[in-house]
């Protein structure tokens, strides 16, 4: 039920240059800037914008998986696999659709697909404690995953196009 605020998570001081390497965390950043109606975060660091998904081993185990998922953090998953289907868009060229099923209790399954091509699928657990250890491992995870959609959709072009 107590969510992390953004003051309290780390991130590495060269974050700004972590980010201008990672065509995934761009990516992010872009997605979240996108779904951001009111502008609020206009003004702000790319570094800022992703400091929320950042947390470490301890101040996962301080957030109760007992309640449900909060909304913000729901926002951070979304935007999570959002950025995915964006690199995957990048690089094969085929539109990707995301649907992100989450239950109350913080479980559920985050799918990407490109016509009938499921490129990515994902169990979620305890999506209470979404983050990650560091802006690297956040970037690797989501390029991880993207590399991997995009080698489907070369794979299976026919079924990625229908």
């Amino acid at each position: 039920m107590t969510a992390i605020s953004t003051l309290e998570t780390a991130t590495p001081v060269n974050g700004a240059e972590v980010i201008k390497q990672s065509p995934f965390l761009q990516a992010l950043v872009q997605q979240i800037r996108v779904n951001d109606g009111y502008g609020t975060y206009r003004n702000w660091s790319d570094e800022l914008l992703l400091k929320p998904f950042i947390l470490t081993k301890q101040q996962k185990r301080k957030i109760s998986v007992e309640g449900e998922v909060d909304p913000i953090t729901k926002g951070r998953v979304f935007a999570f696999y959002r950025a995915i289907a964006l690199r995957i868009e990048q690089q094969s060229g085929l539109l990707c659709q995301v649907v992100v099923d989450l239950s109350h209790e913080g479980f559920g399954w985050a799918l990407i697909f490109s016509g009938r091509l499921l490129v990515t699928t994902r169990t979620l657990r305890d999506a209470q404690r979404f983050g990650f250890d560091s802006l690297e491992k956040l970037g690797e995870e989501g390029e991880k995953l993207a590399q991997k959609g995009v080698e489907y959709t070369i794979n299976f072009p026919e079924v990625a196009k229908a």
